[in-house]
């Protein structure tokens, strides 16, 4: 079975489905036959590398609510990180571009170990309040996932894997992926958002045994969503 996996290193529901999704392949029975592959998504492709600005300021401006409001929302978003073990700290979390750590991801999948990386990646910004679009952050991240740190440098210092990038995110377009994180399970079935365990425990199964099926893409569980309170984050 091979799950297609769209995502933004900056998107909080991303990690979030991350660990959701990493449960229910613990769970099932055929986990060994999964491939999972990470898909390059960007929210915001224009995002400033130094923005100055907090998290607070980027959640108020995109919705138009108040800062008050914007730290009830990103409370809510810690504590659904807090029941999967991932500890948010959103008043550390820098604002940055995340182009460079994507086109590092395409090098790590290069090499397996694309999985390493983004989980380094993501916990460095959710918890760690470290600058992912920093060269020097993201070279000392690199060689702490198993990759060849004067490579990383390398690869950051030139476009490198920009068009995989690119090639990323114009197949999700095809798709209809408008907000991550979004999975697709052997081309066939879709999840929008961060579900539960149970819902994408419940998929696995109903694709492993309509696995030789020829059917269209069809969204399952998907979220009318407008912002992140909804379980995805949104263009």
């Amino acid at each position: 079975m091979n799950v297609d996996v769209w995502s933004d290193i900056v998107c909080p529901f991303c990690y979030i489905g991350k660990r959701r999704f990493e449960q229910a392949l613990d769970r099932f029975e055929h986990k060994q036959d999964v491939t999972l592959a990470f898909k390059s998504f960007q929210l915001d492709p224009n995002a400033e590398k130094n923005s100055g600005k907090t998290m607070h300021d980027i959640l108020s401006a995109k919705y138009q609510m108040s800062l008050e409001q914007a730290r009830q929302t990103t409370n809510n978003v810690a504590a659904q990180a807090k029941e999967v073990g991932l500890d948010y700290d959103f008043d550390a979390m820098v604002p940055t571009n995340t182009a460079d750590a994507h086109r590092l991801s395409h090098y790590a999948k290069q090499e397996g170990k694309v999985d390493a990386l983004m989980e380094k990646i993501m916990h460095a910004f959710f918890t760690e309040g470290k600058n992912i679009g920093d060269h020097e952050t993201l070279e000392s991240l690199a060689e702490d996932a198993g990759l060849d740190k004067q490579e990383a440098s390398r690869i950051l210092k030139g476009d490198a894997y920009a068009g995989e990038v690119r090639s990323d995110q114009e197949e999700g377009a095809k798709l209809g992926v408008q907000g991550v994180p979004f999975f697709v399970f052997n081309g066939k079935y879709a999840v929008s958002g961060a579900q539960h365990a149970d819902a994408f425990l419940e998929v696995m199964e109903k694709v492993w045994k309509e696995e030789q099926e020829q059917k269209p893409l069809t969204v399952l569980n998907q979220k009318n969503n407008t912002n992140c309170d909804d379980g995805s984050c949104n263009i």
